[in-house]
């Protein structure tokens, strides 16, 4: 990565607004939210959250996908892990094996396996 994306990727999510969004659609993963479930979920206004979410894609941090009549938001997750190598990578003055430990405390954790299917008595 590029210092000057690394600096466009911290400017664009310099508002708290934006963090929160990210934040958000980093938690959602590949499923991504359609721009009202965004809007709703942060109590924000919708010509708040389409002004946000139109910077952000612009910047690379989201894509947009048109789904019918609405556009589902997904993180650049790509671009967080490259972001996150590149502030990392010269980690411990070359010597990563120092600071393993942090490395791997760092790691998202494992997904929980999800629920089993309600069955017709429980629905």
């Amino acid at each position: 990565m590029e210092k000057k994306t690394a600096t466009q990727v911290f400017e664009s999510l310099s508002s708290g607004i934006r963090l929160d969004i990210y934040r958000l659609l980093v938690r959602q993963g590949l499923e991504g939210m359609v721009a009202g479930q965004i809007a709703s979920t942060l109590n924000l206004p919708a010509n708040n959250a389409s002004f946000h979410l139109k910077g952000m894609t612009h910047a690379g941090l989201i894509s947009v996908e048109q789904e019918g009549r609405y556009q589902r938001y997904r993180a650049n997750l790509a671009l967080m892990l490259e972001l996150i190598a590149y502030l990392t990578e010269e980690c411990c003055a070359g010597h990563p094996e120092q600071c393993a430990d942090l490395r791997a405390d760092s790691c998202c954790p494992e997904a929980a396996p999800p629920p089993p299917p309600k069955t017709e008595t429980e629905t």
